[in-house]
């Protein structure tokens, strides 16, 4: 007989269920939510493809300047910012180096024709021209001693020629009483005929006499002739040194107001310097600076107005200089009656030069895209005024503030 087996008391388990095995699922969404969704993100895409694809450059209205196409009236002139220059002017240059001793004028005073100016000393000048005075004096001396040389040659050759036709005509005289003796008988053939040589031999001496002091008094004249003329040249150098000595002591060669003039004492001015000037001011003229494009509508005679202090006054170019230089050319004005009263030089007016007579036409403000464009093309904005296009244009006059241009 088996031993009874010791039984293990089991609790009985919780009842099973399915709730530890049950997850949440999501709930499916429509069909049209779907597509709605999709639509916007493509919507989105393409916005954002179309805002990157390019469509012409955009600019800040704030940017621009607009101005508007119309009829009107073109104005054929032009206006300039003209100066005022005096009409005429003499340039003050040293001629002689110096050392400033004495200033007796000062810029922008009036000064009439004469008055000194300053006064320079250059011990240089001084010492060239004593020498000089030393070198005419020996000259004068050596002409002198050359005259005396010529009067006593001139007063022996005299007294050698009488001596010579005395003697001459002693001989023809004994020659003659010879020829009575010798018909008569008393005197020998031979006799004659010595004397008639010795009356030959007196006669060629009387002349080569003539000759030899004839040619010494031509080469002594010749010499007093070259030492005048040597004397004279001195005069001229030395006349030269004491224009330049005077020339120290610089004077106002006309009348008028001095300019540019700032020199002070003591200091070193050289040869061909630039000291000052001396300006006109009863006259003036005006000087402008045009933009080359005008170059060939301004000449000689046109005319324009000025306005100062409330008045017009009329002007006509005197001078056009072709010479371009950064893009503009430079004129001349003058006044055609009394000039503005009052003005100076560098004073600026602002002048229209008139080129021809005003014309109807399509009238476009004269701006900056000439530049740009060349006068070929124009930005035309919308009726919108949020967008531009460029239209060709044919550019026809222009003057400061107009282009006459009909559309294209």
């Amino acid at each position: 007989m088996t031993a009874p087996r010791a039984l293990r008391t089991v609790e009985p388990a919780e009842p099973v269920s399915g709730s530890a095995m049950d997850q949440a699922l999501p709930k499916r969404p429509r069909r049209y939510r779907v597509v709605m969704i999709g639509a916007l993100a493509l919507s989105g895409a393409i916005a954002a493809i179309w805002q990157l694809v390019p469509r012409g450059l955009r600019i800040p209205g704030n940017d621009l300047r607009i101005a508007t196409v119309q009829r009107g009236m073109f104005r054929n002139d032009i206006v300039v910012r003209s100066t005022v220059a005096p009409l005429h002017t003499v340039m003050l240059d040293a001629f002689e180096s110096g050392r400033v001793e004495e200033i007796l004028a000062s810029d922008g005073t009036l000064v009439s024709k004469g008055d000194l100016l300053f006064r320079l000393s250059n011990p240089q000048l001084r010492l060239d021209l004593v020498a000089r005075e030393a070198d005419r004096a020996q000259q004068i001396s050596n002409l002198s001693l050359l005259r005396v040389a010529l009067e006593g040659s001139e007063t022996e050759h005299q007294r050698r020629m009488l001596e010579l036709n005395v003697g001459l005509a002693r001989m023809q005289r004994q020659h003659v009483r010879y020829l009575s003796l010798v018909e008569q008988g008393y005197i020998s053939k031979s006799t004659l005929e010595d004397s008639q040589d010795q009356l030959r031999q007196q006669r060629q001496t009387l002349q080569d006499e003539n000759t030899r002091v004839a040619i010494e008094m031509r080469i002594k004249r010749d010499g007093v002739t070259q030492m005048q003329q040597a004397i004279e040249r001195l005069d001229a150098g030395l006349g030269v040194v004491n224009e330049s000595i005077d020339g120290l002591a610089v004077r106002a060669p006309i009348a008028g107001r001095l300019t540019d003039f700032r020199l002070q004492l003591g200091e070193i001015v050289k040869p061909e310097q630039r000291i000052g000037r001396i300006d006109d001011p009863s006259r003036c003229k005006l000087l402008a600076e045009i933009d080359e494009y005008f170059l060939g509508r301004v000449s000689v005679g046109k005319q324009g107005h000025v306005t100062s202090n409330g008045r017009d006054y009329t002007v006509e170019v005197t001078n056009v200089f072709p010479q371009i230089k950064e893009g503009r050319f430079a004129t001349e004005l003058a006044f055609a009656d009394a000039a503005p009263s009052g003005m100076r030089p560098g004073q600026s007016l602002e002048t229209r030069i008139t080129l021809g007579e005003a014309s109807a036409g399509l009238i476009l403000p004269d701006d900056a895209f000439l530049n740009d464009s060349g006068g070929a093309w124009v930005f035309v904005v919308a009726r919108d005024g949020k967008t531009a296009e460029r239209r060709t244009i044919r550019v026809g006059r222009r003057n400061n503030s107009q282009v006459q241009s009909p559309l294209r």
